[in-house]
């Protein structure tokens, strides 16, 4: 695991030097999402002020939400949004008497650390999933003109929560190779069918 800059390791676990590093989370939501949505989903600044959440502006149907802290408010943070989507979820059930529904959070991850995410033969993703119970799939294709790709996570919220932590830790471990071209979600596939109609002999507003 790596440890943070000047930390002295004197009396402190493992465990407990990870939760002092420094952590960015990104993960596609859906466009209606709010900042003022996921605050009010723990009923205060608690977590808000111990990591810094941002959404990518634009209208498309999904956007990026961003989570920057210490990898235990970051933990928080990512608690609180995967029981507000079950709680979304429950909301949507017209109150009917049912098992919890599972809830899917998509990160976005460079691909140059999916492959320690996966593992030798796919062990380490199978022992995630083995010991979470939670369901992990790595995406195959970059994600749209970037360098990322998307690592789908579902379940309860708390199979969730501890599936990444694991992930987390990994990453960690393993840091990017090279540059890293982020997803943005608005540079969309009718974007990309436009440009190349523009090129084939529309010609650009003068």
């Amino acid at each position: 695991m790596a440890s943070p800059d000047g930390a002295s390791g004197v009396g402190g676990s493992p465990e407990e030097t990870e939760l002092s590093i420094t952590l960015t989370l990104r993960m596609l939501m859906h466009g209606k999402v709010t900042v003022g949505e996921l605050g009010a989903a723990w009923g205060g600044q608690q977590c808000l002020g111990s990591a810094r959440i941002t959404i990518s502006e634009g209208s498309c149907p999904e956007r990026i939400t961003t989570i920057t802290g210490s990898t235990d408010a970051v933990f928080r943070a990512v608690s609180m949004i995967a029981f507000k989507l079950e709680e979304d979820l429950g909301a949507g059930s017209d109150g009917a008497a049912v098992g919890r529904a599972p809830v899917t959070l998509r990160l976005v991850i460079p691909a140059s650390q999916c492959g320690s995410l996966i593992g030798k033969a796919g062990a380490k993703i199978r022992e995630i999933r083995e010991s979470t119970g939670a369901q992990v799939q790595v995406a195959g294709d970059l994600l749209p003109n970037s360098t990322e790709r998307a690592v789908t996570v579902s379940g309860v919220p708390d199979t969730i929560i501890q599936c990444v932590r694991q992930i987390c830790a990994v990453i960690l471990e393993s840091p990017p190779k090279g540059a890293t071209i982020p997803y943005h979600p608005g540079l969309s596939l009718g974007t990309i069918l436009l440009s190349a109609n523009q090129v084939r002999g529309c010609s650009p507003p003068g």
